[in-house]
C-alpha cells in the first residue's frame, strides 16, 4: 500500500532533518504543573552537539508534536536531534537498515517489524534494567514488556524498545442526552451491557449502530470488536496464542469470541438497519445514527479516532461521550483493554540514542505531549492533569486502570490474514456464514502461507 523509498532518499532525509535549536517548546521551562525535576535530571547527559537521529511514521503536525518534544531533550542535554518522518517508513528502515545507514532511534507503528529486526541483528538490546523499569512503571507493565521483548539473531530474547504514544480501542460511544432522556446508566459490565441492550429494546430504541464497510478494507472494524471479545472472555496467553497461530481459528474459544460479536452484530432488534446492514453500512458513516433525530442508535464501539467522523461541530464531552468497553464481571479477567501504540527502538547504537530512550522514561518526556494534542500514556508517574482536554485525561485513565494491555492482533498476523482474510472472513460472518466455517476459511489462508 505505500511506495517505497530509495535507500539514498532516506539517507539525505536524515541528513536535513531539523535540529533542536529550530524546533518550538511551547511550555516555558520550570513553569505549569510538568515534572521539571525530571528535565533538570536530564542535564547530567552531557551530549553537546551530538547527533541523534530519529525516523518515524509521522507526517504534518504529528511531526511538529514529535519534534516538540525532542526539542526539550536537546535543549536538556545539548544533543542535535534530528526527527525524519515518512509516509513509507515500513520499507525504508529494513532498507536504511540492510544499507548500514538506519537512524539512531526509529519509531515502530507496529512491534511485528521490530520483532523482525531484532532477529535479524538491525535493533539494539535495552536490557534486562530497562524491562524491570517498565513492569515498575507502566500500567499493565507485564504486558508492555511482553509486547517488545523478541528474540535476537542468537535467539535469546531481551526488550528492543520503549512504547510511546499509545492508542485506546476499547471504547463505547454514546449521547448523554439521549442516556438522560430515557433514564439509562453507563454499565460497568459486559453484564450490564448486554443488559442495556435488552432495555433499548423493550423502550422501542435501537441500541447499537455498526458499520464494517472501508473500501478495500472491510471488514476490519469486526476484527477489533472480536479481539476485545477475545481479550474479555479469555486469558491473555490464549490471545497471544491466537495472535501467533499456537491455536487456530477454528478453536472453539476463538470461535466463541466472533459468536459474541454475533450477539450484538447479527441481532436485528440490536442494530439499526438490522444485521443486513452491517456489511454494507461504511464505518464513517455508521456514528451518524447517533445524533439524528430520532436517533437511529444509542451505542457505537469504536476507537479514539472515531469523533473525526462526528458531524461538525460535536463537541466531545457534552453532544457525545464515550465509556470504557466492559469486561465480564463473571470472568474474573480484569480490566484489559485493547489498542495500539509505537514503539521506540535503538537501530544504530549510540551514547544519544541510550540517553533518549532514558528520557522516554522521564515523566517530562510524556508530560509534554500529553499537554498538547493526540497523545496517551500509560506512564504512571506523570501528573494526568497536564492533559490538554479532559477527554483525553479519561482515555488516559482508561489506560492507567487496564490489568492487561493487548496490541490490536490484526496488525499482529500476516498481512494476508490480519489485513486480508479475517477482514473478509468478518464480511462473511456478518452476512450470516456460520461462525465456524467463517473461522475455518480464515484459517486456510494461514495454513496455506506455511
Amino acid at each position: 500500500m505505500k511506495t517505497k523509498l530509495l535507500a539514498a532518499a532516506g539517507i539525505l532525509a536524515l541528513s536535513s532533518g531539523l535540529t533542536y535549536a529550530e524546533g518550538t517548546m511551547p511550555f516555558p521551562v520550570g513553569e505549569g504543573d510538568f515534572n521539571w525535576e525530571s528535565f533538570e535530571a536530564l542535564k547530567s547527559m552531557q551530549l553537546d552537539g551530538e547527533q541523534v537521529t530519529v525516523f518515524g511514521p509521522w507526517l504534518g503536525p504529528d511531526q511538529e508534536l514529535a519534534e516538540n518534544v525532542l526539542a526539550y531533550f536537546g535543549a536538556a542535554t545539548g544533543a542535535d536531534v534530528r526527527y525524519v518522518g515518512s509516509d513509507s517508513f515500513e520499507q525504508q528502515i529494513m532498507v536504511d537498515a540492510e544499507a548500514g545507514s538506519a537512524p539512531n532511534v526509529a519509531i515502530f507503528p507496529q512491534p511485528g517489524l521490530a520483532a523482525d529486526m531484532a532477529s535479524r541483528g538491525f535493533l539494539a538490546p535495552l536490557g534486562s534494567d530497562s524491562a524491570d523499569w517498565v513492569r515498575a512503571n507502566y500500567a499493565a507493565g507485564s504486558s508492555w514488556v511482553d509486547l517488545s521483548t523478541f528474540a535476537g539473531p542468537d535467539g535469546a530474547e531481551d526488550l528492543y524498545g520503549m512504547f510511546f504514544k499509545i492508542d485506546v480501542k476499547s471504547l463505547v460511544w454514546y449521547v448523554p442526552e439521549n442516556f438522560e432522556d430515557f433514564g439509562y446508566d453507563v454499565p460497568a459490565s459486559m453484564e450490564d451491557l448486554k443488559a442495556l441492550t435488552d432495555q433499548m429494546v423493550a423502550d422501542g430504541n435501537t441500541p447499537w449502530c455498526i458499520g464494517l464497510g472501508s473500501g478495500g478494507a472491510t471488514g476490519w472494524p469486526a476484527t477489533d470488536w472480536v479481539e476485545d471479545l477475545m481479550l474479555r472472555t479469555q486469558d491473555p496467553a490464549v490471545y497471544d496464542q491466537w495472535v501467533s497461530n499456537e491455536i487456530p481459528f477454528t478453536d472453539a474459544r476463538v470461535v466463541a469470541a466472533i459468536e459474541e460479536f454475533g450477539y450484538f452484530a447479527r441481532n436485528d432488534k440490536y442494530v439499526s438497519g438490522g444485521a443486513d446492514a452491517v456489511a454494507s453500512t461504511d464505518f464513517r458513516d455508521s456514528p451518524k445514527g447517533l445524533f439524528s433525530s430520532p436517533s437511529q442508535c444509542f451505542l457505537h464501539r469504536q476507537a479514539s479516532f472515531i469523533p473525526a467522523f462526528f458531524p461538525d461541530g460535536t463537541e466531545v464531552g457534552e453532544d457525545a461521550d464515550f465509556f470504557y468497553f466492559p469486561a465480564y464481571a463473571g470472568k474474573d479477567l480484569g480490566s484489559p483493554v485493547l489498542g495500539a501504540g509505537t514503539l521506540w527502538s535503538i537501530t544504530n547504537d549510540s551514547k544519544g540514542a541510550r540517553a533518549l530512550m532514558e528520557f522516554l522514561k522521564s515523566p517530562i518526556a510524556h508530560e509534554l505531549w500529553m499537554a498538547q494534542q493526540g497523545f496517551l500514556t500509560p506512564h504512571k508517574g506523570v501528573n494526568t492533569d497536564v492533559y490538554a482536554t479532559d477527554t483525553l485525561r479519561k482515555m488516559g485513565d482508561i489506560l492507567l486502570s487496564a490489568d492487561t494491555f493487548r496490541f490490536d492482533a490484526s496488525d499482529l498476523m500476516p498481512g494476508g490474514v490480519g489485513a486480508g482474510s479475517f477482514w473478509t472472513g468478518m464480511v462473511d460472518y456478518a452476512g450470516g456464514k456460520p461462525a465456524g466455517d467463517a473461522a475455518a476459511d480464515i484459517q486456510k489462508s494461514w495454513d496455506a502461507l506455511k
